[in-house]
């Protein structure tokens, strides 16, 4: 990677960190830098709601998403490790890791053989985990790793900023927030799905470009899909930043 492909997908994260920002749309372009600037098959990140429950919040490709849901499902898998001791959790070789069997299955059928597990911590306050995935075994390099954690923790300082002013309270409400949206979101792409005859991935893409085309919140758009008042048909493709 080049440095100031870099220093652009940092001042990109900086500039979304303003007052009122869209915590799901920020989450999401976090997941898809970490696939362009690190070189990973794909990223999810994992976020405590208000009652210290992790949730599947941002994720760049469907299959990681489900991947994600299956590893809270079954309670266990490498990402929920990092969460709960705070530290990176590295395997280069998930098949002869022997550790976490169901999710280790779960994560040979859709084609990942490493992950990297990477906390969302600030001090002793963790509130997630930003997990890289990997066709393909081997390390990720210390570089890489250390550019991935400067990115987890930006994004942790970000849904933390006012945490100062009203501590706890703020961030439960602010990810309580997203995870609502992330519910209308979830519904509106079953809606677009069907209606359009897309798949899920493609229908997610369409409402992200429908979003920014008309310069609304994913949220916002998503509850008028469901609700009907929006009749969505989908513009030209929006560029998105590289």
């Amino acid at each position: 990677m080049g440095e100031s492909q870099l220093a652009h997908v940092f001042v990109e994260m900086a500039d979304t960190l303003v007052d009122d920002f869209d915590v799901i749309e920020f989450l999401h372009v976090l997941t898809e830098r970490c696939v362009e600037l690190l070189g990973v098959s794909a990223a999810g990140l994992l976020l405590t709601d208000q009652r210290d429950t992790l949730q599947v919040v941002a994720a760049s490709s469907e299959r990681t998403r489900l991947l994600e849901l299956f590893q809270l499902q079954t309670d266990q898998g490498p990402c929920l490790d990092c969460f709960r001791t705070g530290q990176a959790v590295s395997v280069v070789d998930l098949p002869t890791a022997n550790r976490w069997p169901r999710f280790t299955a779960a994560a040979a059928g859709v084609g990942f053989a490493a992950v990297h597990a990477l906390p969302m911590r600030l001090r002793s306050e963790v509130i997630g985990a930003l997990n890289l995935f990997d066709v393909q075994p081997g390390a990720l390099d210390e570089g890489k790793l250390r550019i991935g954690q400067a990115l987890a923790d930006v994004a942790t300082i970000g849904l933390l900023q006012q945490r100062a002013i009203h501590r706890r309270d703020i961030l439960a409400e602010q990810l309580q927030t997203a995870l609502n949206s992330r519910v209308l979101i979830e519904q509106a792409k079953g809606v677009l799905a069907e209606r359009l005859r897309v798949d899920v991935g493609e229908a997610f893409a369409l409402l992200r470009d429908g979003a920014r085309s008309r310069n609304r919140r994913l949220s916002e758009l998503s509850q008028a899909i469901v609700d009907g008042s929006e009749q969505f048909a989908p513009g030209p493709a929006v560029d998105r930043p590289g």
